[in-house]
């Protein structure tokens, strides 16, 4: 595969992530994709869609798990619903991301991802104890499917989530870096964040934002917008890529399916610009 080929966040049925002919009428290679509801996590929804993939000549790079109940209306209500960390739901999630990680390995996926939601602060709570147990679990049966695991950046500092990492213990748990969730939810500087935790990155999205004001970072979303419109700075983002030897997909996200036709504007303006910046650094 070539260096840093194109992706983009799609879907097997269409819930988040765009539709898969958007990124087969923009001849885009590589997909991430969220994975389907239950009831068409089957296998025979897995050859169907791989079938498709196979014939736009588009590669699955990871499957996203995303969870009923889940709502990010607000940093409160993410922290309150999103992911393995709210403990009234992680036994029935855990469970969940193990049927999605055997709905990966019938689409010859290696990698699993996900939002683990805000993870504890204090590393001697029971909450954040039992969490690491839940995690553990989870990535010794991905394990056996014999996949990755990658956590998505955004709700922790990268020192943070670096510390998650070294006490679950298991040598297949990286990173998606999203660089515009660190400006979203306020918990760090890009790039700096990217340099930190970079030798654990198996992948990456490219997505852009605005800061909040300043008394508001962490309290208040920023905005996400269009690739290049932002704060993270793409080339200097692929320039630090390059320089930690990330080779794999630039994966767009753009987060707006309630705006489809802005959506795929604003993802053909980013296949653009990442063409352009990519002749430019690679030469």
């Amino acid at each position: 595969m070539e260096k840093w080929p194109i992706g983009v966040f799609a879907s097997v049925d269409a819930g988040l992530g765009v539709h898969l002919d958007v990124a087969q009428e923009l001849g885009i290679p590589t997909v991430q994709v969220h994975s389907p509801h239950q009831q068409t996590r089957n296998p025979a929804a897995a050859r169907a869609f791989l079938d498709r993939c196979k014939a736009a000549g588009i590669t699955i790079t990871c499957v996203f798990g995303g969870f009923d109940g889940e709502s990010y209306a607000d940093i409160p209500t993410t922290i309150r619903t999103v992911g393995l960390v709210p403990e009234a739901t992680r036994a029935a999630r855990v469970a969940e991301m193990t049927e999605i990680s055997d709905f990966a390995k019938q689409l010859g996926c290696g990698a699993v991802g996900l939002h683990i939601g805000f993870v504890p602060a204090d590393r001697t709570s029971s909450n954040y104890r039992n969490l690491i147990a839940a995690t553990q679990d989870l990535l010794d049966h991905v394990n056996g499917n014999a996949q990755n695991l990658h956590l998505e950046t955004g709700q922790e500092s990268a020192d943070h989530l670096l510390e998650f990492i070294q006490d679950v213990k298991r040598d297949n748990l990286f990173i998606n870096f999203d660089p515009a969730n660190m400006i979203l939810y306020g918990s760090g500087e890009p790039i700096a964040a990217l340099k930190k935790v970079g030798h654990l990155v198996r992948s990456v999205h490219c997505k852009d934002a605005k800061w909040a004001a300043p008394d508001q970072r962490g309290k208040s979303w920023g905005s996400e917008v269009a690739l290049g419109d932002g704060d993270v700075g793409m080339e200097t983002y692929l320039r630090t890529l390059l320089e930690l030897g990330y080779t794999g997909p630039l994966t767009i996200e753009r987060e707006i399916a309630h705006d489809r036709d802005r959506q795929k504007a604003d993802i053909g303006k980013a296949v653009g610009l990442l063409n352009s910046l990519k002749k430019k650094i690679l030469g």
